[in-house]
């Protein structure tokens, strides 16, 4: 589903991301690790069109979409979170997740002279389509809540469904499970299974290695901007230059 080549992003003379290749199946959990500062959320972000390549190219179903728009790249079925909240603290937590659907709604002028009772109808068909979305993210109780009135655990299963909305073939996690104790980060990686059973491809970067080695299919390992190894959960447990940069070597 997505094929990555080569890709690199400079800041001035810092090389965040350096000459990466990879490619994620369709369906699969996909995941994206290594030590801080090791380039991870820059890759997501130049795959989602919020950075500009400075080189390289990035494929999505074989289509060329390097530095097309994030709503572009929205259009063709690719969706995400980000490592920290965004959600809209001034919404009730269904408002939040319609936002997502913002895409297939026509709330133009003119759609409001001339298809009022279409534009109705659409309306109590998103708030439904969010309320499913808030159950099978975990948030049912949420409905009929302020965004305020839920714990932050929540609020990422929240943002989770807001991505959702938007009808997603590929979704990016970043830090899905960052700041949540043991209890949400096993509904959060149950919640990511069950997307990937729904034939959702999954691309997520998280910190907690035992929730990368339980859910992962394949996985990516970065290191001061380079690829520095990929492959299965037990090939990564076991590669040394992997183990190295996480623990230091001796």
């Amino acid at each position: 589903m997505l094929e990555v080549k080569s890709l690199t992003k400079s800041f001035g003379g810092v090389k965040a991301v350096q000459d990466v290749s990879f490619s994620v199946g369709e369906g699969a959990i996909h995941s994206v690790i290594g030590p801080n500062g090791a380039g991870k959320t820059t890759l997501f972000n130049l795959i989602t069109g919020v950075y500009q390549p400075t080189a390289g190219q990035i494929l999505l179903n074989g289509e060329d979409v390097t530095g097309l728009k994030p709503d572009m790249l929205a259009r063709r079925g690719m969706s995400r979170t980000f490592q920290n909240l965004q959600i809209c603290m001034n919404m009730s937590a269904c408002e939040n997740v319609m936002l997502g659907a913002h895409l297939s709604l026509n709330h133009g002028l003119l759609a409001g002279m001339f298809s009022g009772r279409a534009l109705a109808a659409r309306d109590r068909e998103c708030t439904a389509e969010a309320h499913k979305l808030m159950a099978f993210t975990g948030v049912a109780k949420y409905i009929h809540a302020h965004a305020t009135q839920m714990s932050f655990g929540a609020l990422k299963r929240l943002e989770i469904a807001r991505a959702l909305a938007a009808k997603p073939r590929m979704l990016l996690l970043d830090e899905p499970a960052a700041g949540l104790n043991h209890t949400e980060t096993g509904e959060i990686s149950d919640l990511i299974r069950k997307i990937a059973q729904t034939g959702v491809t999954v691309l997520l970067v998280e910190h907690d290695m035992k929730m990368v080695m339980s859910i992962s299919n394949h996985i990516l390992v970065l290191d001061y901007g380079k690829k520095l190894a990929e492959g299965t959960a037990e090939q990564m447990s076991r590669d040394p230059a992997v183990v190295s940069a996480y623990l230091g070597a001796a």
